[in-house]
């Protein structure tokens, strides 16, 4: 059985060092990412990058304050749909998007998956459709509420029954956060998305400024290095010298 898995890169934002590595002085650029999952009995999307709004009037898809915080580089081709082309891969074939969690910069582009059944951790959907939540953790529910079919786990799910692609709980960034362990040809790869932003989170156990619970987040970081010792490897959230490293689509990650 072979499973593919592509990376994507839709869209890079600035923003303050310190809003993603606590006391980190000055500015810092990182990217947007997705990823696809080929697997024979289904394709399946982690996360979707932005809004295709957001090219055009960033205020006003995600509110001027968000807007002027995180300054959003993103082109007209760089949308998830687009990046799915590359591959020759239909948008409205994809049959599973997970969300890692519900930010703007994660779910940003699931009405262009108009197909998909959503993977979700229960406790990150409730927070999304609670308005105290949703205000705290700053989520758009235009991004994620469009009709889709929605299944709400709890912890780990293996979603093809076969071991190859499983989530992992990792709370603390959100109420609901999740990763995603994918396992490949040469061993199991961790997408960790904002449990991880970067190496040296993962290095220093480093939080950042932005997280619903330190102590939460502290354990998932925990969960990740139990797996790294134990041979995955990690792709971190948002780190700009990792993803210099990372094959892009079409490329296939191996």
């Amino acid at each position: 059985m072979t499973v593919k898995l592509y990376a994507m890169t839709c869209g890079w934002i600035s923003t303050d060092f310190d809003l993603l590595f606590a006391g980190a002085p000055g500015k810092v650029r990182i990217p947007v990412p997705a990823y696809l999952i080929d697997h024979p009995k289904g394709r399946v999307l982690f996360d979707s990058g932005l809004h295709p709004d957001v090219q055009t009037d960033a205020a006003g898809r995600v509110g001027a304050e968000m807007a002027k915080t995180f300054e959003v580089e993103f082109r007209p081709g760089e949308e998830i749909s687009t990046r799915l082309e590359t591959l020759d891969i239909a948008a409205e074939s994809i049959d599973y998007l997970v969300n890692s969690h519900l930010h703007w910069d994660h779910t940003g582009g699931n009405e262009l998956i108009p197909n998909a059944k959503i993977i979700i951790q229960k406790k990150e959907w409730e927070a999304g459709h609670v308005p105290e939540l949703i205000q705290q953790n700053v989520f758009l529910p235009a991004d994620y509420d469009h009709g889709h079919q929605v299944q709400q786990i709890e912890g780990e799910y293996d979603l093809f029954g076969d071991g190859t692609v499983v989530t992992i709980p990792t709370y603390g960034h959100t109420p609901g956060h999740q990763s995603l362990k994918v396992k490949l040809a040469s061993g199991d790869i961790i997408l960790a998305a904002d449990a991880c932003y970067f190496r040296k989170t993962l290095e220093q156990m480093h939080l950042p400024n932005i997280v619903f619970d330190k102590e939460q987040m502290l354990d998932s970081l925990k969960t990740l290095r139990r797996l790294q010792s134990a041979g995955a490897r990690i792709s971190y959230g948002h780190d700009p010298e990792f993803w210099q490293q990372i094959p892009q689509a079409p490329l296939q990650l191996t």
